[in-house]
């Protein structure tokens, strides 16, 4: 059994039937998971998850896949295969919660869509996560994280003006589906408390890069301009922005007119303060392009770890530009728990991002349970949940169902 599944977690006796691959739909399920849910990921019994397949490999497993499936179980079953479907059905009537990241129509093909799979079990949560949701003229087109982050217009806004339209360094459009489906998940978990029924959440990536647009679409409604990329800078605060130093890079973040006040202190500057062109934050992002020479010459002067130290004092919010190694030594990235490790009894040992949901109530622990073998599970879980013999698993798996 494992170590997750206990009562000190908020979702210890909820079940996941899962039959989501890569990232979008494993990350939703692995949130689950790390919040004490027992998923069951399905996989066809030849290479299972696409993901296994990803590099880099540690010890011959997949670093990529092990990074978002700790803590689930894996059953492998032909989906193709008739009684294979049939296994299926069965084991809907005891699950609570079926998620899946197929495109539209793909479950209902197989006979395991919402409507089939709630007429055996009223109650079941079906959570559809796709690329451009269950409805609408693009429901049924294939999507990747960099399409939606494209069509979603998130490129369109990022990178350096008059650059090339950039990609979000991390999959933004998969991860941002991906929690916006749990948290439908854990809301329709709710209702049914209230209902006793269950009900379908649909997610699309697309929407979620539209939801995460913040105030482009509102500059936009506003003003009737179309945003574009602005570097590191905010669009309308001044300054709020990254700035070069004699060894790097430092963020400032004056976000009103006394910390304006206080970084042209800190900088040597007073004289810009009362500057009627700087005066407020209105005139200073109007006058950007006549500001910001004078803050870059400044900061220009001085390193980042000398420069941090100033404005700290001054009590002007700033902060480094780590690269991935600081971040996962960092000490405040450290005390709270945000590197875990992942024990495998292959592998070993690999450190990966820990959960940022932290609930007074439920347990943080440092070491995370391990991904699934490919179908190692599936033994425990057909004779757990359906009492299925020694004999019967050994006939289903001759027969390529299992």
């Amino acid at each position: 059994m494992l170590e997750i599944l206990n009562s000190a977690y908020p979702l210890h006796g909820i079940r996941v039937l899962d039959f989501t691959r890569v990232l979008a739909g494993p990350y939703c399920t692995m949130i689950l998971a790390d919040m004490g849910a027992e998923v069951i990921k399905v996989e066809h019994p030849e290479g299972g998850d696409d993901a296994r397949a990803f590099g880099p490999f540690l010890e011959g497993k997949s670093a990529y896949f092990m990074s978002i499936n700790r803590g689930k179980k894996s059953i492998t079953v032909n989906l193709k295969s008739g009684e294979g479907r049939e296994l299926i059905t069965k084991l809907v009537q005891g699950v609570d919660v079926v998620v899946e990241n197929f495109r539209p129509g793909a479950m209902d093909r197989l006979g395991l869509g919402a409507k089939s799979l709630q007429a055996i079990n009223p109650a079941l949560i079906y959570a559809a996560c796709s690329g451009f949701g269950q409805t609408g003229p693009w429901a049924l087109k294939p999507a990747y994280d960099m399409i939606v982050q494209g069509a979603g217009g998130m490129m369109s806004i990022t990178g350096q003006p008059g650059g090339q339209p950039t990609r979000v360094g991390a999959s933004i459009g998969d991860l941002t589906a991906g929690l916006f489906t749990a948290i439908g998940i854990v809301t329709a978990l709710y209702s049914r408390r209230l209902t006793g029924q269950g009900q379908v959440v649909d997610v699309a990536m697309l929407d979620g890069q539209v939801a995460l647009l913040e105030n482009a679409i509102a500059r936009y409604a506003v003003t009737g301009e179309i945003p574009a990329p602005l570097g590191g800078r905010h669009p309308s605060i001044a300054p709020f922005e990254n700035f070069a130093t004699s060894d790097g890079w430092i963020i400032v973040a004056a976000g009103n007119d006394q910390l304006w006040a206080r970084l042209c202190g800190a900088l040597g500057r007073e004289d810009l303060v009362n500057l009627p062109q700087f005066a407020t934050n209105k005139a200073r992002t109007e006058n950007y392009l006549e500001l910001r020479p004078h803050l870059a010459l400044a900061f220009s002067q001085r390193s980042t770890a000398e420069w941090l130290a100033i404005l700290e004092e001054a009590g002007v919010p700033c902060g480094p530009i780590n690269n991935i190694a600081q971040v996962v030594n960092h000490p405040q990235v450290r005390a709270r728990k945000m590197i875990v490790e992942m024990e495998d009894p292959v592998a070993g040992r690999l450190p990966m991002a820990g959960n940022p949901i932290k609930l007074s109530d439920m347990p943080d622990p440092e070491i995370r349970p391990a991904a699934p073998g490919l179908g190692q599970h599936t033994e425990e879980v057909l004779i757990e949940m359906l009492g299925l013999t020694e004999d019967r698993l050994l006939d289903l798996r001759r027969q390529g169902v299992i």
